[in-house]
């Protein structure tokens, strides 16, 4: 159901593509996968020939976990660290450059060593689209690159010009980004490809890591197991969260469709509060879990809010998200539930 509401809101896109080589960086994390699911649906669906070279530390693993797209005659994976490795030959037309080593990183706090591996990483593949000759390369950033906006700030806007505090122990990631959004615009100008900017917020669905330090992604996990949903905070925050197979539809359209050089945010505009959403995974199945928040409240304070504006891509790009937040959790419990199943039929 997914890869058939993501083609058909794709489908006028996709012709520019066809017989086409694209390059993708990061192609096995939660981005990448819903890249790939979808291209390849796309390749046999409307007979695109196109072939994709994916960038991966561990094509074994890769293979493994997702053999129907690794395994797919339009995909060949080449093994390499997106800061060392060897450049394929011959020319192409696309490079999505979507790596990001965010998760061990954050858990492990080495802020140095994120930022250079990411501005490293960044550069090699720069050097790359440059010798390649891709006329396109689509980065995908964060809504980090904001920091953390006033707590009156509603949402964030493309044009909000604040960003990460410097001395905060998290500024690291989001500092990367901004240096390397720079960084690709510069090249795109100084080589002569265009540059499309997805800055990414929250996202939910199959292939999300639930042992990530990402609230929804841990209560979907505690719904796995039986419950409670665990909240680890006083559930204040605000966020939102945008379903996979509409993230997979925003980034191809901003490669294909956006201007160069002009950033989009990528996420959903439906707040909902980290209690909200831990009770809305309660309700996601039979039978409902009980919440457990785990601090209480210090009315003192002002709940955080990451929640982007979205008002530039749905009016330049006619972007929406299809996928109610209700809808994209229960999607995701199925299909998690599911893969839960095929691994302990595997092992």
């Amino acid at each position: 159901m997914d890869l058939d509401e993501i083609l058909a809101c794709t489908e006028g896109l996709w012709a520019e593509l066809k017989g086409e080589r694209l390059f993708i960086t990061g192609g096995t994390g939660f981005v990448g996968c819903w890249l790939l699911e979808s291209l390849v649906w796309a390749n046999d669906a409307l007979d695109l020939g196109v072939n994709t070279v994916v960038l991966t530390r561990r094509p074994d693993v890769f293979r493994q976990r997702m053999a129907h797209v690794a395994c797919h005659p339009g995909i060949r994976l080449h093994q390499g660290d997106v800061r060392t490795f060897e450049f394929p030959t011959g020319t192409f037309s696309c490079v999505i450059h979507a790596a990001s080593d965010f998760v061990s990183h954050r858990t492990s706090g080495e802020g140095r060593a994120l930022f250079e591996a990411a501005v490293d990483g960044t550069r090699r593949t720069l050097s790359f689209v440059q010798q390649c000759g891709a006329r396109k390369l689509l980065f995908v950033s964060s809504g980090a690159v904001y920091g953390d906006p006033p707590a009156s700030m509603i949402d964030l806007s493309e044009d909000y010009a604040g960003g990460p505090d410097v001395a905060s122990s998290s500024a690291a990631y989001g500092e990367a980004k901004r240096a390397e959004e720079l960084l690709c615009i510069l090249n795109g100008r100084e080589h002569g490809f265009e540059t499309k900017i997805a800055r990414a917020f929250a996202f939910v669905g199959p292939y999300l890591r639930l042992d990530a330090p990402f609230a929804i992604g841990n209560f979907i996990r505690d719904r796995l197991d039986g419950g409670p949903i665990r909240v680890k905070g006083d559930g204040t925050p605000r966020r939102s969260y945008l379903y996979a197979a509409d993230l997979a539809v925003w980034l191809w359209t901003i490669l294909l469709r956006a201007p160069a050089e002009r950033p989009y945010n990528v996420g959903s505009d439906e707040e909902v509060s980290i209690a909200g959403a831990a009770r809305a995974v309660a309700r996601a199945d039979t039978p409902e879990l009980a919440v457990v928040i785990e601090r209480r409240t210090d009315l003192a304070t002002t709940a955080m809010r990451y929640v982007p504006s979205v008002r530039r891509a749905q009016m330049e790009l006619g972007l929406s998200r299809r996928v109610s937040l209700p809808e994209a959790i229960r999607r995701a419990v199925s299909w998690h539930q599911l893969d839960s199943v095929r691994a302990m039929g595997e092992g």
